[in-house]
This record gives C-alpha cells, sequence and structure tokens, in this order.
C-alpha cells in the first residue's frame, strides 16, 4: 500500500515536470502554438502603450508624447487618461479635477426648464408703483440755500421742513407785505391780495407772521413739505436754482408695489388680466406671495419683442425693495401651455450669426463637443431651442467659455474655431456684433490693452499685470447687454488671471485666449484708431495667435526679443 502510493506521488511530479517543459514557455496570449519559442521582444511585459500621452492635471489643455513639466504651472505631467484615446474629430475630453476646478455645470435638457409643474414661469423686477407716485414742486423762482432731503429712500411726512430758499421774488413781496399791512384798515383788500400771493407759493406761518410783526424782510424762507412718502428721486442740491412748478424731489408710497413681468411675443395669448400669479423672490426663497394680474401693456417693445404683465404686490411689511429681482408663476389652470424645449440662457454662446451650445458626448465621462443650435425667444434667464437639441442630451451650463477654451487648445471645434484640427482659422471668419454703448465704451479699452500688449513684447511680467488690470478695470464700466456680459465676463476672468499671475510664460498663454475673444471683437467695431490684426504661426505650440497693434512693425509680444520680428500683419482694422 505504501509502495502504490510512492509510485502514485513519483507519477505525479514526473507529470508535472514534463507538462513543464512542455507548456512552460508558451506565452499567455492564447496565439502562439506549443513548443514555439517567442522572442523578448514579441513578449513585451512592459505595460508601456507607444501612443500614450502625458497631460497636466491642472492644466488639461497640454498634451505632450513624453513625460515632462507643465509649461504652465510646473507640475509633473501624468499619463492622459485612456478615455481621450478613440474620440470622435471633434470631441475633447476634460479631466475630472478640471471639471472640478472650472466649476463646470451641466443638466439633462428637457428636466430643466420654464415649464414647471404645468405653469409657466417668468422673470421679473420689482418697481415702484407709479399710480402712489408725487412730486414736490417749487412754488417760486429761487436759490437753494440748505436742502435738507439728502438721501435716497428718507421718509418724509406732510410738513416737515425741506429746504432754506433765498428768493428776490419773496424778499420784494415781502415789501409789499409790510407796506399793505400798515394800510390794512384803509385798504383791507390790497392786504388780502398780498396775502393771498403769499399763500399760493405756500408761504406762511410764524416766518411770514414775523415779518408783519417786526416791518423786515428775511432773506431767506424755509419751505415746507406737502406730499408724504419715501424718496425716490432728488432733482436739486445745495446752491441749486429752482423754478416755479419744477420738481425737487420725487416720493412713492412703498405701501404697494408694482411686480413687472417681461412676457415675450408668443406667449401673450396665454395670460390675461385677474389670473392668480404666484410671486417669488431669492431674498425670501421659502416664502410665496398671491397677487393678481393687473396690467398687461397694450403696446409691444419693438426691440426686446415684449411686453409688460404687472402685479400689484401688498408691502406694508416693506419685503419688497424696487429693483428686486423676482419670478411669477401662473399655473396651468388657466392656460393651455405648448410644451417648449429650453435650456439656461448661460449654456448658450453667442458669435453673431451663431448660438453654439456644449454637449456631454457621454453622460458618464467628461466628453464634450460643440453643437449649433437654432434658438427661439429669449424668456428672462431661459432660451427657447428650436432645433439642435434633443430632450434628454446634457448640455454644459456654467463654465461654457472654460470648456470652449479647452476646445480650442486641443484644436476642436469651438466658438472662435468654426474649423478642427489643423485647418487654418481666419479671424474674419468670426463675428460678434456688439450693441453701440459697448462700441463706445470699448475705446477706453484700446490704450491699456496696447500697454499691455509691449509690456509682453519687454517681457516685463510686472507691467503686464499692472496693464491688465487697467484694462480689467475699463471692462468693467462698460455698459453691456445680456449677450455682451458672457463675453465680457470671461474677459475679465482671463485679463484677472494675467493680473494675478506673475510668471511671463503663463501670463503669455493667458494673452492667446484673450486675443481669440478681444480681436474678432474689435474687427466689429469702428475703433478710434487705426490697428493692426497680427499673428505668429509658431506661437499657442504652433497653432498660431493673435494680437492687435497700432504699428505696422511687427513686435512679437508671445516670444519677445527671442522672435521679436515673427510673424506678418493679416489685417487692418480702419
Amino acid at each position: 500500500m505504501n509502495k502504490n502510493i510512492v509510485y502514485i506521488g513519483i507519477a505525479v511530479v514526473v507529470g508535472l515536470f514534463s507538462g513543464w517543459l512542455i507548456f512552460g514557455n508558451i506565452p499567455n496570449n492564447g496565439e502562439a502554438k506549443a513548443g514555439v519559442q517567442v522572442s523578448p521582444e514579441e513578449h513585451d511585459h512592459s505595460g508601456e502603450r507607444a501612443d500614450e500621452m502625458w497631460t497636466c492635471s491642472m492644466h488639461p489643455q497640454i498634451m505632450r508624447s513624453e513625460p515632462g513639466d507643465c509649461p504652465i504651472c510646473g507640475m509633473d505631467l501624468i499619463p492622459a487618461e485612456v478615455g481621450a484615446n478613440g474620440l470622435l474629430a471633434d470631441q475633447f475630453a476634460l479631466s475630472e479635477n478640471a471639471m472640478a476646478l472650472a466649476n463646470i455645470e451641466t443638466i439633462v435638457v428637457g428636466e430643466s426648464n420654464n415649464t414647471l409643474e404645468g405653469g409657466v414661469v417668468l422673470s421679473g423686477k420689482i418697481e415702484i408703483n407709479g399710480d402712489k407716485t408725487a412730486i414736490q414742486p417749487a412754488h417760486f423762482d429761487g436759490r437753494i440755500e440748505k436742502l435738507y432731503i439728502t438721501s435716497l429712500g428718507e421718509k418724509v411726512r406732510k410738513g416737515q421742513a425741506i429746504a432754506k430758499v433765498y428768493s428776490p421774488e419773496l424778499v420784494a413781496a415781502q415789501q409789499e407785505l409790510i407796506t399793505a399791512y400798515k394800510l390794512k384798515e384803509s385798504q383791507p383788500q390790497l392786504y388780502k391780495a398780498v396775502q393771498a400771493k403769499f399763500k399760493n407759493w405756500k408761504v406762511h406761518g410764524p416766518e411770514l407772521d414775523e415779518v408783519v410783526k417786526t416791518g423786515k424782510a428775511k432773506a431767506s424762507f424755509t419751505i415746507y413739505s406737502h406730499v408724504s412718502g419715501v424718496v425716490t428721486e432728488i432733482a436739486v442740491s445745495d446752491g441749486a436754482h429752482i423754478m416755479d412748478g419744477k420738481a425737487i424731489f420725487k416720493v412713492s408710497n412703498l405701501n404697494t408695489v408694482w411686480a413687472d413681468f417681461d412676457v415675450y411675443e408668443n406667449q401673450i395669448s396665454q395670460f390675461k388680466k385677474g389670473e392668480q400669479i404666484q410671486v417669488t423672490t431669492n431674498a425670501y426663497p421659502n416664502k410665496v406671495f398671491n397677487a393678481k394680474v393687473s396690467y398687461i401693456d397694450p403696446i409691444l417693445n419693438a426691440q426686446t419683442r415684449t411686453v409688460t404683465l404687472r402685479a400689484v404686490l401688498d408691502n406694508k411689511d416693506e419685503i419688497f425693495k424696487p429693483g428686486m429681482f423676482v419670478k411669477g408663476k401662473i399655473g396651468a389652470d388657466t392656460m393651455d401651455v405648448e410644451s417648449e424645449t429650453t435650456i439656461p440662457a448661460s449654456a448658450v454662446l453667442w458669435t453673431g450669426k451663431r448660438s453654439l451650445v456644449y454637449v456631454k458626448s457621454d453622460l458618464d465621462k467628461p466628453i464634450f463637443e460643440m453643437r449649433e443650435v437654432t434658438i427661439g425667444n429669449r424668456n428672462g434667464e431661459s432660451v427657447t431651442i428650436i432645433s439642435g437639441l434633443d430632450k434628454g442630451e446634457k448640455i454644459v451650463t456654467n463654465g461654457t467659455f472654460t470648456v470652449d477654451a479647452a476646445a480650442q487648445l486641443q484644436g476642436k471645434k469651438s466658438m472662435m474655431n468654426r474649423k478642427s484640427n489643423k485647418e487654418e482659422v481666419r479671424t474674419n471668419e468670426i463675428e460678434i456684433k456688439v450693441s453701440e454703448a459697448f462700441q463706445n465704451g470699448f475705446q477706453n479699452v484700446v490704450q491699456p490693452y496696447l500697454d499691455m500688449k509691449d509690456a509682453f513684447v519687454a517681457s516685463d511680467a510686472g507691467q503686464v499685470s499692472r496693464s491688465a488690470k487697467l484694462t480689467e478695470e475699463q471692462f468693467k464700466n462698460l455698459n453691456t447687454t445680456d449677450s455682451e456680459k458672457a463675453y465680457v465676463a470671461e474677459i475679465l476672468k482671463l485679463l484677472n488671471a494675467i493680473h494675478e499671475n506673475k510668471i511671463i510664460e503663463d501670463q503669455r498663454t493667458h494673452f492667446v485666449v484673450l486675443n481669440e475673444i478681444l480681436v474678432p471683437m474689435a474687427k466689429n467695431i469702428p475703433l478710434s484708431k487705426n490697428l493692426f490684426v497680427q499673428k505668429c504661426p509658431m506661437a499657442n505650440s504652433n497653432k498660431g495667435a493673435f494680437w492687435l497693434s497700432e504699428e505696422k512693425e511687427i513686435r512679437n509680444p508671445y516670444y519677445g526679443q527671442e522672435m521679436i520680428s515673427c510673424g506678418s500683419i493679416i489685417d487692418d482694422l480702419k
């Protein structure tokens, strides 16, 4: 028995050894045949991919074919995510870290729109009740020596002293009053006529009695309010001349206020006077205020294509402040609402003729692509989509310019780049239309921008920072429309990044993206200075970069003295 066990054990050992001799050198790829030797070159366990790319966790637009340091922040490059490979031509990826840092937010189309629980939500603003407004006028000509009402929002009561006024007309009339008083017994009608004159001027009381009693004219008189309310407008100041009938200040009774909402042309038929409306405000998010539609403007605003819908709100508790933004919801039981596809206006990038959004191509991965859409009416903070998006698709609603910048730097289709990869992009393909007020204010931006460009030429990071700050301040002073605010917000972000960063290479990286917005904008604005659009084909990793200059001579801001003359004039902005 023991011998059998020994024999079996020996047989097992011999079998295992023989199996190892036969199969031990076969690779695990399942393709080699038994007994075939595989060379070390064919059997590589390194796991490295020949096409592996390296990127920066902070700046995902940086892609390199080998390890190294990020040219922007100096951090070690890390292997690019596997998901970045195999994308379609116009798709690009961002890392989760970049998504978080840029505060990129997305929504699913159809899950967030203006139609809520069968009702329609309108955007509006609290306005002063025009029916409860009164003017305190002057009743004679004169000069304000001391104005006692100096602050908007100040409460005024009837009979309150509001100003001390000097009036040559009153000085002369006082002499008449003194004389008429002396002749009162013999000519009572004359005395009454002079008194009536002062009464019409709203001048009476102790001051006038003192003039009669002392027989001496006063150089100035105190005037008193004959209206009560909250001061909403002051038309004069100390030393100002006043005229009979002209306003000194305006007051309003804020016990009731108007909530004015914008209704677009295609929505007008859905509303009628007397309907219930629920009003909410960010100041009191947990409160709903009920009111009725009291007025619908019969005249359409030709510029905005809207009419005003109004509700009167009780405000005895002073909850509502004029200028406060509110939302108004009208339920479906009062109207027939057709379902529409709407998205937040913040999701849309406007480039003149085109409206663009960024679609998250993969619902589970940060992969994006640009999509051109056709939009309809804008309703407050939302826009109606006519074509280009389907319900259920996910789009970027916050951080759209950051995503667009990533698309540009990765050579994909973007707001400033209608072509992708290595196709040439010309700035004259881009049209950014702005208002006349914006055009006028833009003139003040040009000089600090040119100073910043010259500082880049000199590679003076400190001066670049200071000039960027001055340019930023000028942009903040611009009067902007809703569509212009998106451009300006991104420009301000880039200028602030240039200002805050003290490393010239990093500043130049932001300057590239800044000019992608600024140059097309300048091309569509009549400028007071003759500027040239210049381009260096080697800048921006050989993708090319633009800048504006008032000189024909090329002085490259992206390389400074290293390649001062690299570039050419591609356009003349006359």
